[in-house]
């Protein structure tokens, strides 16, 4: 089978661009009068991650934030009842369209993506989030960095559904199969982007591990694996995407 021509770039937002920021969390919940770690916290993000991605393979829609939180929040260790940790999340979701969470950049990669639109290679951001997308983009002096941003709380549609993806190759100017998507997401980004017609990059992965979870879409070249901006760029190569 012969790997798809490759011209546009697509990438996830949250773990992918930008991590949650986990010393603004724990000052956030101190705010409330409970005492929090930002260590603790980092070390509980995998586990948080996972449940997010189980309840997306489930077909949980309506993105859901308050259980990743929930899970972060707990597996943190705090042994309060559910409704101090249900009043803490619904106060946490409240003040993200305030100050996102999401925004300490992942070393190199808004200056990958930087690269990539010096080269000519048109990339979107192409996230579920809640709706204020752009704004943290813009606070972030990241907005002119991008052809389009497709916000699932803005737009009303979500990964992994097709829409949305159809929705973001049509502002790159380009047929799905023509663009490469980047997350972190198994079920959202990766499993939803070759399910679109997208080729992928599962983004905080290994080869080995992609290898293994898509061993077709491994061989085709329509999947890479990247742990880091240097691997990203490596990955993007040996899919057939090229830039000077």
């Amino acid at each position: 089978m012969t790997p798809p021509t490759l011209t546009e770039v697509s990438t996830d937002f949250g773990q992918t661009l930008a991590e949650l920021d986990t010393a603004l969390l724990a000052r956030r919940i101190e705010t409330r009068g409970l005492p929090s770690s930002a260590e603790v916290l980092e070390a509980a993000v995998p586990s948080a991650w996972l449940a997010y991605n189980e309840a997306v393979t489930a077909g949980i829609s309506g993105h859901p934030w308050k259980l990743l939180m929930t899970t972060l929040l707990r597996r943190a260790g705090m042994a309060h009842s559910d409704d101090i940790i249900r009043d803490l999340v619904d106060f946490l979701w409240d003040q993200q369209p305030i100050s996102n969470l999401w925004r300490r950049p992942v070393p190199g990669m808004i200056e990958l993506v930087r690269e990539l639109r010096r080269a000519g290679v048109p990339v979107a951001v192409l996230s579920n989030s809640e709706g204020r997308l752009a704004e943290l983009a813009d606070e972030l002096d990241w907005l002119d960095d991008f052809v389009a941003i497709a916000d699932s709380g803005r737009l009303g549609m979500e990964k992994p559904g097709r829409a949305i993806f159809e929705w973001t190759a049509e502002r790159l100017g380009a047929p799905l199969t023509a663009v490469v998507h980047v997350g972190d997401s198994v079920a959202a980004d990766v499993v939803g982007a070759l399910a679109a017609g997208m080729s992928a990059v599962w983004f905080g992965v290994t080869d080995e591990q992609a290898r293994v979870r898509f061993p077709r879409e491994y061989e085709e070249l329509r999947l890479a694996a990247a742990t880091d901006a240097p691997s990203l760029a490596a990955a993007l190569r040996r899919l057939g995407l090229h830039w000077a």
